[in-house]
């Protein structure tokens, strides 16, 4: 690999760490126990609760990407690795020199602080180990929690865009469109973030 990528980052109270194909128990019960939750704001769950194998294949998948570098996607779970508390990600998707940061959470873990936690161990992560200069969040703009994250680690706001599909969506709606670069993120929520973080070994990781 080009450089050493964290599979997990430890936070205060998270652990994100590369989805595995054993962890599609896990998966599958925060996903099906989230439905009403996620599928006003996540196209993927229009197609749950789909069975145990599919979860296995697509985690499969989701490891093959991480190994590739195409993409890193994290299962977020609490300390002792027990629970699927939800997933977050960074994604190429928006060109050179940028990652997006996705994510949800369990319906029953929610107003928790987890979503800001996992994103800003993401924002920190972005900015040391893949030198990014700019990071994106996008949300469905009626989506008040999650628009709440990005705010709070300090994102500007740039533009509601009037009537525009997230990705793989073909409904229309408004998308807030959140960016932090570079330059804004010392002294930000997201670097006082303590993390500790490992690669693929099992090996600590610096990048402070």
């Amino acid at each position: 690999m080009p450089h050493r990528i964290p599979y997990k980052i430890c936070t205060p109270r998270l652990v994100l760490r590369c989805w595995q194909p054993q962890d599609a128990a896990l998966l599958k019960e925060a996903v099906d126990a989230s439905l009403d939750h996620l599928r006003p704001w996540m196209p993927w769950a229009a197609d749950e609760p789909e069975p145990l194998h599919m979860k296995v294949d697509g985690l499969r998948k989701f490891r093959g990407r991480f190994d590739l570098d195409q993409e890193y996607v994290y299962g977020i779970f609490d300390p002792q690795e027990a629970h699927a508390l939800g997933s977050c990600g960074l994604h190429k998707r928006i060109g050179e020199g940028a990652l997006e940061i996705g994510y949800w959470i369990h319906a029953a873990r929610i107003n928790q602080g987890y979503a800001t936690e996992a994103a800003a161990a993401l924002t920190k992560i972005a900015f040391l180990c893949h030198h990014v200069n700019r990071i994106e969040i996008l949300c469905n703009a009626q989506n008040s929690r999650s628009a709440a994250v990005p705010k709070k680690l300090g994102y500007h706001l740039d533009a509601v865009l009037r009537r525009r599909p997230l990705s793989g969506v073909q409904e229309e709606h408004d998308t807030m469109l959140w960016s932090l670069f570079a330059d804004e993120f010392p002294g930000s929520p997201s670097q006082a973030v303590k993390i500790t973080t490992f690669d693929a070994s099992g090996e600590p990781l610096i990048f402070e």
